[in-house]
């Protein structure tokens, strides 16, 4: 396998495992939802990091679509997690 061929699926086996990683979320605002709050720092520190991913990815001249497509996700998944970890 080449390196370019190579590159080429560990950008998307890194991108699905991300994401994975940002859907696992949902068990936690489930909790949260239900009264089991967690610490709102890590999802909200998280949250903020993957917007600051997308951007540079998006923006990026040549865009790098794999690191903007695994960091998406987490962005509305680590804010909603999150908003939810306070009994407002």
């Amino acid at each position: 396998m080449n390196e370019s061929k190579f590159i080429g699926w560990l950008g998307r086996i890194a991108s699905i495992i991300a994401i994975l990683m940002y859907v696992s979320y949902i068990a936690q605002i489930y909790n949260n939802l239900h009264g089991n709050y967690a610490a709102p720092l890590q999802p909200f520190v998280a949250g903020v990091n993957c917007t600051l991913w997308s951007i540079y990815a998006y923006f990026k001249k040549d865009r790098d679509w794999p690191v903007f497509w695994a960091n998406f996700p987490g962005i509305f998944f680590s804010f909603a997690t999150f908003l939810t970890c306070f009994p407002w």
